[in-house]
């Protein structure tokens, strides 16, 4: 079997991953959607950025009725994409520019249109009946329970052929596999064990805490509010989060699945999993069960930091709760995705103020401890674009619509050229218009600038790397007045200061008396430090070695 690209075990801990959403990337073929081709393409700017991996959104067989994550065949390429080839290709050129390839795996449930549901559903006793999440109604022909999708509307979908109703947490046409069954588990790694004969690195578990059910189907409890909770399963305007969702996701039988998907990488060697969790106030129990120890899921990322907050208060918080949560997992950290609005347009007050916190948010986000993920388009400061409804594709905005407008604003295609044809991305009209804002921040119109956000990305990526404190030193916060975010970061001999003034206000902190530091500037930043006294301008950031 090929190894994987380098030899370290522990690659992925404080590792920069560099998500690539493949629709939006860049196509070459002309149809308007980005292909594997077009990600060969463009890996040098991905590795001139000095990231360590990418992870690739969905590109196997599927109707894309959810943009991928409705997969008919996990072992083959759609033809939207390209093929294995193609994919062997660009997995081969990652790993000569030194990039891991970490592929998305999303085992939770499969299209409608997947061989295994179309037998699933053509009988009560093929042999593949009890692969899915079958169940009779109630004596009055309502669905088995309460659970709801997270799509809107109720979890389940009646079959007319079988009687039955199948869950489903997401779209109708994405069953949720029936994990009880060994069977499933089985043909769910085996569909692992080809990609890492391929020589992936590594996979990101879509909706990693979703593959088993309540074998009772419990109703869920409706929700008890809590006010301090950093993370949400839903927005608002979605009832899904309503309830208490204790029976139909994050069942205690995922602990052992996952150690068996463990123990198939194990068998490769040099291979990683970050797992994505959203449960509520408890996702953080859920990360430090799932990444505890060291035999299942490398690491995790929650919701936590993909929220509106940009303060000291919010960072302090969600970094304390993990670092007393999750006493011996690693967490991966990121500030936008392919789910959620774009951070520049979720921190910034005001447009004109969206470069300087692109910069600052890449700054922090360097400078914690954990794993770090960007998203494609972060590092030229993209903004959210904004869509009409006309323009939508995704199925969750437009069921949401007006009051949510769903998750297209970002996925809009990468922006390459300024000059060019939609910016470069595509000859043809692509799935998502190009915004002439986005083209305003293409690629070559800040390629070299000095001050550009593309270049302070590289200029801060290269100094995370070249501190060793910052890949995995510890991580202890300084008591302040709530207004700044103060922390130190230490490895070995190397201890390093930081302070962030994430506000609209100059800010001052003297350093304590015990504390002797000399500056250490991150790049694009230039407080005024003087008799121990640091003055940071809005949106401003100190870093200084101590002694």
């Amino acid at each position: 079997m090929p190894a994987a690209s380098g030899s370290d075990e522990n690659w992925w801990r404080g590792a920069v991953i560099y998500q690539v959403y493949p629709r939006s990337f860049q196509d070459t073929d002309g149809d308007g959607m980005g292909d594997l081709r077009g990600v060969t393409r463009r890996l040098p700017h991905i590795a001139s950025l000095g990231v360590d991996a990418i992870w690739l959104s969905p590109f196997f067989t599927s109707p894309q009725a959810d943009m991928g994550y409705d997969v008919s065949d996990y072992c083959d390429v759609d033809p939207m994409f390209g093929t294995l080839a193609d994919f062997d290709e660009m997995l081969a050129e990652a790993h000569r520019l030194g990039l891991k390839v970490i592929i998305d795996q999303v085992i939770s449930h499969t299209s409608d249109r997947h061989p295994w549901f179309v037998e699933s559903r053509s009988s009560r006793t093929n042999a593949k009946a009890d692969w899915y999440v079958w169940a009779d109604p109630k004596p009055d022909g309502t669905a088995p329970n309460n659970w709801l999708s997270i799509f809107g509307g109720p979890g389940w979908e009646w079959d007319g052929v079988r009687r039955q109703y199948y869950l489903h947490n997401f779209l109708s046409s994405q069953p949720d596999l029936n994990f009880h069954n060994p069977e499933v588990q089985e043909a769910v790694l085996a569909t692992v064990r080809f990609w890492l004969d391929r020589g992936v690195d590594g996979f990101r578990l879509d909706t990693a805490n979703f593959y088993f059910h309540d074998r009772l189907l419990r109703d869920n409890p409706p929700l008890v509010p809590d006010p301090d909770a950093t993370s949400r399963d839903a927005p608002e305007v979605n009832p899904y989060g309503m309830q208490d969702h204790l029976y139909d996701k994050t069942q205690p039988e995922n602990l052992d699945f996952l150690r068996r998907f463990r123990a198939v990488l194990d068998e490769y060697g040099g291979r990683a999993t970050v797992g994505e969790v959203g449960d509520g106030s408890r996702s953080l129990q859920t990360v430090a069960a799932y990444t505890s120890g060291g035999d299942k899921l490398h690491m995790c990322y929650t919701f936590d930091l993909l929220g509106p907050e940009f303060t000291a208060r919010h960072f302090r918080r969600c970094v304390e709760n993990f670092q007393s949560t999750v006493t011996d997992g690693w967490v991966c950290w990121a500030f936008s995705n392919h789910d959620v609005m774009r951070h520049v347009s979720r921190f910034a007050l005001r447009e004109a103020d969206r470069e300087r916190v692109a910069k600052l948010a890449i700054s922090l986000l360097a400078s914690l401890r954990g794993t770090i993920c960007l998203y494609q388009g972060e590092e030229l400061g993209l903004p959210e674009a904004e869509l009409a409804f006309e323009e939508l594709r995704d199925p969750y905005g437009i069921r949401f619509w007006p009051a949510f407008a769903g998750r297209d604003g970002c996925r809009t295609p990468m922006v390459w050229e300024r000059e060019l044809s939609n910016a470069g991305f595509s000859a043809g009209t692509p799935w998502l218009p190009v915004r002439d804002g986005h083209r305003m921040l293409a690629v070559d119109a800040q390629e070299g600038v000095e001050g550009a956000v593309l270049e302070h990305y590289r200029q801060t990526l290269g100094f995370r790397r070249a501190q060793s404190a910052l890949v995995d030193g510890d991580m202890v916060f300084l008591g302040t007045n709530q207004d700044l975010l103060v922390f130190t970061r230490e490895k070995d001999d190397e201890r390093l200061l930081f302070v962030f003034n994430l506000t609209q206000e100059p800010q001052t902190f003297h350093l304590p008396a015990t504390l002797v530091a000399e500056p250490h500037p991150m790049p694009g930043f230039a407080p005024v430090f003087a008799d121990n006294a640091i003055k940071l301008a809005a949106l401003d950031v100190f870093c200084g070695r101590l002694r």
